[in-house]
């Protein structure tokens, strides 16, 4: 077991925790456009983003939803359970993530259920905040993730 990983068995409803940070950069940025195709100038084009609300540009929403996932998942705390990303259900962008950000994710268990058709695995589902280094809430919505269940996985 990863020093510091959960097993079902330790997990309840309610249980809050937060990751570490990133810091948003140019480099993200423009590699998130590449990779992607969305070359939208209010995340290229610094002119262009600083006659809209912005002011300035800013990453994309994708960008910060793509970081929480990892800030979770890289943690380690479920590295010798979890399955599989299931999906995201009411997530909305509420502020713009800028270039210098530090980001991080303020992430609460909200369910834990067993999987219908297999007792060996269960379902987490999180709510999730995406948060800066104001702890102003950027982003948020719910996560579900696939976990095994079984006890000898972990320890």
């Amino acid at each position: 077991m990863t020093a510091g990983s959960l097993i079902w068995s330790d997990l309840a409803v309610g249980d809050a925790f937060t990751s570490g940070g990133r810091t948003i950069t140019e480099y993200d940025i423009v590699g998130f456009a590449g990779l992607t195709g969305d070359g939208s100038p209010v995340h290229l084009d610094q002119e262009f983003a600083a006659a809209t609300e912005f002011g300035q540009r800013i990453a994309h929403g994708l960008l910060g939803l793509s970081y929480a996932h990892g800030l979770i998942m890289g943690s380690g705390l479920f590295r010798d359970c979890a399955l599989a990303f299931l999906g995201i259900s009411d997530w909305k962008f509420k502020a713009p993530i800028f270039i210098g950000d530090t980001i991080h994710v303020d992430y609460r268990i909200s369910e834990l259920r067993l999987r219908r058709s297999r007792d060996d695995q269960g379902i987490v589902t999180f709510d999730v905040d995406v948060c800066n280094q104001r702890s102003e809430v950027l982003q948020s919505g719910t996560k579900a993730i696939l976990m095994r269940t079984l006890e000898e996985v972990g320890r």
